[in-house]
């Protein structure tokens, strides 16, 4: 299930093309440009503590960070249609380690065309896109789409 405006699939971005640039500021404070993280696989996801869903997905995100450390695995929030202080709070309580990127103005969710939250996006060492996932991630989609972007795949 997917929280948010337009549930459908129809305008996002397509799939083999490089990932749209995301520079902004860390709810930390911290500067943030996804081009710092070529050479790795990442996974860029929308979500917003008010979304059920997307709370439900930071466990399996923390364990999968551990589990893929060794790939050089980077996670990237991007908080979407929820204000700051309740992302910090949840993300302190889940014992969150990765950045996420405040969206204030909605430009990198506009960038991705995202549909609902929570979206995720799998983007190879290379920078291309290689799957979306419009809705809770579970431990299978991980895997299954992990294994686009994973080095040496």
């Amino acid at each position: 299930m997917a929280c948010g405006p337009g549930s459908s699939e129809s305008g996002l971005i397509a799939k083999g093309q490089a990932a749209p640039a995301v520079l902004g500021t860390t709810l930390d404070g911290d500067s943030f440009d996804l081009a710092s993280l070529r050479g790795r696989p990442v996974i860029l996801n929308f979500w917003g503590p008010s979304c059920v869903p997307c709370r439900d997905e930071f466990p399996l995100f923390k364990s999968k960070l551990t589990e893929h450390a060794e790939d050089g695995l980077a996670i990237v929030g991007i908080l979407t249609f929820d204000p700051v202080a309740p992302a910090r709070d949840f993300i302190a309580e889940m014992g969150a380690t990765w950045p996420t990127v405040d969206d204030p103005d909605g430009a990198i969710r506009r960038a991705y065309r995202v549909a609902a939250r929570p979206q995720t996006y799998f983007i190879d060492p290379a920078g291309i896109l290689r799957a979306i996932q419009v809705g809770e991630v579970t431990d299978a989609d991980f895997e299954r789409q992990y294994a686009l972007i994973a080095p040496d795949s």
